[in-house]
């Protein structure tokens, strides 16, 4: 009977609003029945969910507690924890309480006794503690790691410290868990959230962490997949939430250097610098570590080996910056393979900043270091990669150009022996400026060591061919400074080199020659090899053999004969022209006198036909404008005529009628309507060409250098 009101009894219970079951973990102390009214979550509390929170990395977390101003210290689960605690504050504000009826385990049992039943608990109230215990060591001794974490976890919500029955959870206990997740590298890094949970929660209990577990769960959570993880486990987040339970326990393991590299070299592969950076600053200022050469050279090279292809070459001085920090000096890294490669990073870094000096100062560093027998340190760093060797070849190269922009010839030579010696090699341009710099400052020897050098070389197969362009360049550096010999020689090693005698500029070098000693039989036998070659002779060619007429004695008749056959070739003389046959004319004689008054009237025939012509060139080349040298030889040649009438040699009028009048004509040339038309057109075309150029017009090409040196060279024999 009293079995039957018990049962009548529950049932009443039992469809009361106030009745609720028991606790599934068999607490028996209380229990509640409510029915809750929830309202719709806000849009913030859709984005940042429990569920949401539960699947935050270290990192994101940090960002969501910045973005909520919060604190962001602490362990991920901390951090977490906030971030529900956040939400769930939001979530009960929109939240209306229905009414909750309680009855407790004292008022249940009174209703029992009433009706004469008594319940007695004569079980082990630490038996399920006890049990869980003796399971999740059972586990991790099988290494059954997942067995293990869950036993581990239950036992956790069930007695932990934010549980209904919180309990010490012995230390031992997370231990051997610990270490069954730590077994096979975290077992291929699967393991290393439920690692870095039980790391978290031992440093909640207070218990420390041991410093073989810690650098052992830290070094296998890294990998070389995205974000440091292996196939997806693990990773840079991890490891950071690792690291901030470590620090804060109350006695914090020691972080071998080896793991503290390994997070570096992984944040840096990612392309978080500042981050990768932050930590090793903390290494070399703040514990006095030495991080191995090898870790700042994997650095350096993650500044352009990056998986976005953004380069950032200014992080790596600050890599060097630390290097020298560290108690490193480049003096003497280059002794062993990561220092070399830390500097060719740092050469690479340079020449993409533009920093030639600094590239050039870490390339001498180089060379300082001892050990690298039996090349030097320089070479080898210079040569490590192709990138270094690219960046290397490009430093010297912008460094040599600088230095023949300056005129600075030996500073140019010593770059390009050093160039070579650190086996760079240059480009022909940068041959050639070499060459052209000590040319042109009549530096007639270097330039011929230089030329031979360069033929060696190419002969060696590690050069290309020297231009023909440079050997004549050399050649008139020679002439131009005597050196007969030094001639003979570069013309001996460029048919060896080129199986050629020369085109029109070495043609017109050896004619310059000639014309100075005034052997005229040999400038026609120049020319005629020239034709017979099937070179055309150039107006620089007529006019340096017309300057041989110069030499005394003067030969006036050959001059103008000259000019004669230029015309047939179909070049025209230009003003250079007739001033060199002008000089060739003042010999005293009257038949000097006659030529010059002949050359006079075709000289004005040769302008009026430009003038007419509307095009005006704005160069020497085709230039037939009268200049100031033009009218001091035929002032020379009226003086000369009057010489003549005065000698009785010509009546003088007759010569004022005849010879003096196209004479007098080119002396008042820049008085006369003729030279105003010639002046107005001449500045019209340099305003178009001005218009036309949009591009800058940059150094002389050597054969325009040769020209004018040709053409400068029969000017001031015109005007003697």
């Amino acid at each position: 009977m009293r079995f039957e009101q018990a049962v009548l009894l529950l049932l009443a219970l039992s469809n009361s609003s106030a009745f609720s079951s028991f606790s599934r973990n068999g607490d028996r102390r209380s229990s509640v029945y409510s029915t809750m009214a929830e309202s719709a979550p806000t849009p913030q509390d859709r984005a940042l969910t429990v569920d949401a929170i539960s699947k935050l990395h270290f990192r994101e977390a940090q960002r969501e507690l910045e973005r909520l101003e919060l604190d962001t210290s602490g362990t991920l689960s901390a951090m977490r924890n906030r971030l529900r605690d956040a939400t769930q504050r939001n979530s009960d504000n929109a939240k209306e309480s229905g009414e909750v009826r309680h009855i407790d385990e004292e008022k249940l049992n009174e209703a029992f006794e009433k009706t004469g039943i008594r319940f007695q608990d004569n079980s082990d109230p630490d038996f399920e503690f006890k049990d869980l215990i003796r399971e999740a060591l059972a586990k991790a001794e099988q290494s059954h790691w997942k067995a293990a974490t869950r036993k581990l976890k239950k036992l956790t919500r069930r007695f932990g410290k934010n549980s209904a029955d919180p309990r010490t959870i012995p230390e031992s206990v997370y231990l051997a868990v610990l270490e069954a997740c730590m077994e096979e590298r975290l077992h291929g890094a699967r393991a290393t959230e439920p690692a870095r949970k039980i790391m978290e929660e031992m440093v909640e209990q207070g218990y420390a962490i041991p410093e073989n577990s810690a650098n052992h769960c830290l070094s296998n959570c890294l990998g070389t997949d995205a974000n440091g993880s292996h196939q997806g486990f693990g990773g840079i987040d991890t490891a950071l939430a690792m690291m901030a339970a470590i620090e804060h326990s109350e006695n914090p393991p020691s972080i071998s250097l080896e793991t503290y590299s390994k997070l570096i070299l992984s944040l840096a592969v990612e392309g978080s610098h500042e981050e990768a950076f932050k930590m090793l600053r903390e290494l070399v200022a703040e514990k006095s570590e030495t991080p191995s050469l090898q870790l700042f050279a994997d650095v350096a090279s993650t500044c352009f080996n990056r998986k976005d292809d953004l380069e950032v070459p200014e992080q790596v001085m600050t890599v060097l910056a630390y290097v020298k920090a560290a108690g490193y000096e480049l003096e003497k890294i280059a002794s062993v393979e990561d220092g070399r490669r830390l500097l060719a990073a740092g050469v690479i870094a340079a020449e993409k900043l533009n920093n030639i000096g600094l590239g050039l100062r870490l390339l001498v560093a180089a060379s300082n270091a001892k050990g690298c027998e039996p090349d030097k340190g320089d070479v080898l760093v210079a040569n490590s990669s192709p990138s270094a060797q690219r960046a290397a070849t490009i430093i010297h190269r912008k460094a040599i150009a600088k230095a023949t922009q300056d005129d600075s010839w030996k500073l140019s030579v010593k770059l390009l022996e050093i160039m070579i010696g650190r086996g760079l090699t240059p480009s022909p341009s940068t041959w050639r400026n070499v060459v052209t710099c000590c040319t042109k400052l009549e530096k007639s020897r270097k330039a011929t060591s230089l030329l031979m050098d360069w033929v060696q070389l190419s002969e060696e197969g590690r050069a290309e061919k020297p231009p023909l362009r440079t050997f004549n360049t050399v050649v008139n550096a020679c002439e131009v400074c005597g050196e007969e010999e030094l001639t003979v020689k570069v013309l001996e090693a460029m048919k060896e080199t080129h199986n050629t005698d020369g085109n029109l500029i070495t043609f017109n070098i050896a004619l310059k020659r000639l014309a100075k000693l005034g052997n005229t039989m040999a400038c026609e036998g120049i020319i005629v090899g020239m034709l017979q070659s099937g070179i055309e002779p150039s107006v620089v060619s007529y006019t340096t053999a017309i300057a041989a007429c110069v030499a005394d004695p003067k030969k006036p008749d050959i001059a103008y004969e000259w000019i004669k056959r230029m015309r047939s070739r179909n070049v025209q003389p230009n003003v250079i022209t007739y001033n060199t046959a002008f000089a060739s004319c003042l010999d005293g004689t009257l038949e000097g006198s006659t030529r010059a008054s002949k050359l006079a009237e075709e000289m004005k025939a040769d302008i009026q036909r430009q003038v007419d012509s509307g095009i005006l060139a704005m160069d020497e080349y085709t230039n037939i404008i009268p200049n100031f040298y033009t009218r001091s030889l035929a002032q020379q040649a009226m003086k000369q005529l009057k010489q003549n009438w005065l000698d009785g040699q010509i009546d003088k009028q007759v010569a004022k009628a005849t010879l003096r009048k196209p004479l007098l004509e080119l002396v008042e040339f820049m008085k006369s309507d003729l030279a105003s038309v010639a002046e107005q057109q001449k500045d019209f075309v340099k305003m178009a060409v001005q218009e036309v150029e949009t591009v800058p017009k940059t150094l002389e090409t050597d054969e325009e250098l040769e020209y004018a040196t040709a053409i400068r060279t029969t000017a001031r024999v015109a005007a003697v």
